[in-house]
């Protein structure tokens, strides 16, 4: 190691201000302390330029969750608004159980289903493969109680309507279980 001496004065030093001579070698020591502290900055620099990393990357895989639910609800939306049409439309229709089985049941594939059906599948991507299903059952009233009046309340039977629409979102396995919507309705 190589010591060199360096004089200087100071007004604090003992006596007169004469020169003292100092060694160099505590200089490199703090260089080498120096040297060993910058390393850790350094260190610490990349700790947290990999704590920013992931955390960037974290609300990039937040963003790309948010727009895939977007797009989840668009269809169930969808879904929701197209079933609420056919009840609709077999509300202002002739509402007897035959006639409503006739025109919009999917197990006979009348006209006013068909119509739908276009809609649904112009809509709502994976309904060929899933078709959706409309059933009819008669709910019978409770018998009169005994002793009624003759001019009481004529009770008749409605209908329940279920509907169910399945989708599939684009880029989804179309093995996996589709997304549904079932919607119940009763009418009289």
């Amino acid at each position: 190691m190589r010591t060199t001496q360096i004089l200087t004065t100071s007004p604090h030093a003992k006596g007169n201000g004469a020169p003292h001579a100092r060694s160099n070698s505590s200089n490199s020591s703090r260089t080498s302390r120096k040297g060993r502290s910058s390393g850790f900055m350094m260190l610490e620099v990349l700790v947290a330029l990999l704590v920013f990393a992931l955390g960037v990357l974290g609300l990039v895989g937040l963003q790309a969750t948010a727009v895939k639910q977007a797009g989840q609800a668009k269809y169930r939306s969808d879904a929701a608004l197209l079933a609420n049409e056919l009840i609709g439309t077999m509300w202002v229709s002739n509402r007897n159980l035959a006639a409503l089985q006739a025109n919009f049941s999917s197990a006979t594939q009348g006209d006013g289903y068909k119509l739908w059906l276009e809609k649904v599948s112009a809509t709502l991507p994976g309904v060929d493969t899933y078709p959706p299903t409309v059933t009819f059952a008669q709910i019978n009233p409770l018998p009169a109680l005994a002793g009624t009046p003759a001019g009481g309340p004529v009770l008749t039977p409605s209908l329940r309507v279920t509907i169910t629409v399945k989708w599939a979102a684009p880029g989804e396995n179309l093995a996996s279980s589709p997304h549904n919507l079932v919607m119940i309705t009763q009418m009289k």
